[in-house]
């Protein structure tokens, strides 16, 4: 395994993982998914909202670490943050249909039910931008939507890289050796791995026909360090007509953090 990919790796995982619940609050909540799962949630501040979708084996509370959260606070939005299936608070499930058929989008989904919105912008990083480009195909209601550390991969539904981690996490494919860092870091942080499979599993794309009939604006962000191991954003701003393209420093693991990124954000939003 490379080594800069490796520390990519690994700051990642320490991004969205160490100490995550430290900076919890008594705001958080739970919405029942209509298979039964039960999603943990925050939400925070009185204007428009704005959903945040964290990234592989993040969680709500990643967000926090970078100025986004608070910056988005500040500015006087309203901020929902939530645990996808399989991750921080929310349940586990080791069952196909929690994960199939474009389910966590429809928890996102569901979720914004719940609380009455009904028109939102939507944030994702890395495979949060896979989820969010499914919630913004199928949810009228999103204005506007930010893809951050994501490039035109996720299109292919046969995309070699997550069948490689895939079967890496179930143990089927040992030589798959860029898988290393992340099943160490999950033995180590007593993570859920059949969780983390099936969502590489069942991971969604969304195809170029459906990008190509995209009308809300949509900012495409990567980091000027981030590698290629997830395509090319330039290829991704081609598939969707009118949509921006923004460069911030640092790279996968921290390119979301920075203020840069935090700016270019709400620079799009407003």
């Amino acid at each position: 395994m490379p080594r800069i990919l490796f520390y990519n790796l690994v700051a990642f995982f320490l991004m969205t993982n160490t100490n995550v619940y430290a900076m919890q609050t008594d705001s958080g909540k739970y919405y029942t998914s209509p298979g039964g799962g039960r999603i943990y949630y925050e939400i925070k501040g009185e204007g428009y909202p704005v959903v945040l979708i964290h990234g592989f084996t993040g969680t709500s509370q990643g967000w926090k670490r970078g100025k986004l959260y608070g910056d988005l606070l500040k500015a006087g939005y309203k901020v929902v943050i939530m645990d996808l299936p399989g991750n921080g608070l929310s349940d586990k499930p080791h069952t196909d249909e929690a994960y199939a058929n474009n389910a966590e989008a429809k928890d996102v989904m569901g979720l914004v039910s719940s609380l009455n919105i009904k028109s939102y912008d939507v944030v994702g990083y890395s495979r949060g931008s896979i989820i969010a480009s499914s919630v913004m195909v199928m949810d009228r209601r999103v204005n506007k939507i930010v893809l951050g550390g994501m490039g035109d991969a996720y299109t292919n539904p046969e995309w070699p890289r997550r069948i490689h981690f895939y079967k890496a996490l179930t143990g089927d494919d040992t030589s798959y050796h860029e898988a290393d860092g992340l099943i160490k870091h999950i033995e180590k942080e007593h993570l859920d791995r059949i969780s983390f499979a099936l969502q590489q599993k069942w991971q969604p794309s969304t195809s170029p026909q459906q990008l190509a009939q995209v009308k809300e604006p949509v900012l495409i962000i990567r980091g000027t360090e981030d590698k290629e191991e997830n395509n090319s954003e330039t290829a991704l701003q081609q598939l969707i007509p009118g949509s921006k393209l923004a460069y911030v420093p640092g790279d996968h693991g921290a390119a979301s953090l920075n203020q840069q990124f935090s700016d270019s954000v709400l620079s799009f939003l407003k």
